[in-house]
């Protein structure tokens, strides 16, 4: 397949937007992977910042990077992806070139604990206020529960309705899949 699937092109969205010793966001550290990924891109003199809600999460995360040996330039907050204005220190503002949220619920967790349309809204404009003018912001929607079709209608109707001067939006996504299948949006601060 030529096209890429939604989780590889939300990394290559990524690549595109930062490199080693640049500042990014893992908004829902969830299981881990997309830190490792964000650590491994900007390498030892770039930071991750990371969020969740979830102990469990943080746990798993921790020890992943700690496997990985990518722990030292990650720091983690066990707390909602809103709040990251808060958590991240203001010497780090206007240097963030990306941030990626995987929503939804934990795989392999408690799935009535789920990212929430109004938490998320509110991150992603902290994060416009913050970001370095072209980073992106990538997210990760999954549909096929009834909260992720609340937070997909909800996100689509803020994205949709951003001033073109103030970002860029793009949709990726698959038409003709059945079950409801994850999409990306994808902003791009101007």
């Amino acid at each position: 397949m030529k096209l890429e699937k939604i989780l590889p092109y939300s990394h290559s969205l990524l690549e595109k937007a930062a490199a080693t010793g640049d500042v990014v966001v893992d908004a829902t550290v969830g299981n881990g992977n997309d830190t490792i990924f964000l650590a491994k891109l900007v390498g030892p003199t770039g930071t991750v910042f990371g969020f969740d809600i979830q102990q469990e999460a943080i746990e798993r995360t921790k020890e992943k990077l700690a496997n990985n040996g990518l722990h030292d330039s990650v720091i983690l907050f066990q707390s909602g992806h809103e709040n990251l204005l808060d958590c991240i220190p203001d010497l780090y503002h206007g240097k963030i070139k990306a941030a990626i949220f995987n929503l939804g619920y934990l795989p392999n967790g408690d799935h009535s604990i789920v990212t929430k349309p109004e938490t998320t809204i509110t991150a992603i404009e902290q994060l416009l206020e913050i970001m370095d003018v072209e980073g992106i912001i990538v997210l990760v929607i999954y549909q096929g529960h009834s909260e992720g079709k609340i937070e997909k209608e909800a996100l689509l109707k803020f994205v949709t309705n951003l001033d073109q001067q103030r970002a860029h939006v793009l949709l990726y996504q698959f038409l003709n899949q059945k079950n409801d299948p994850p999409f990306i949006v994808a902003i791009e601060k101007r």
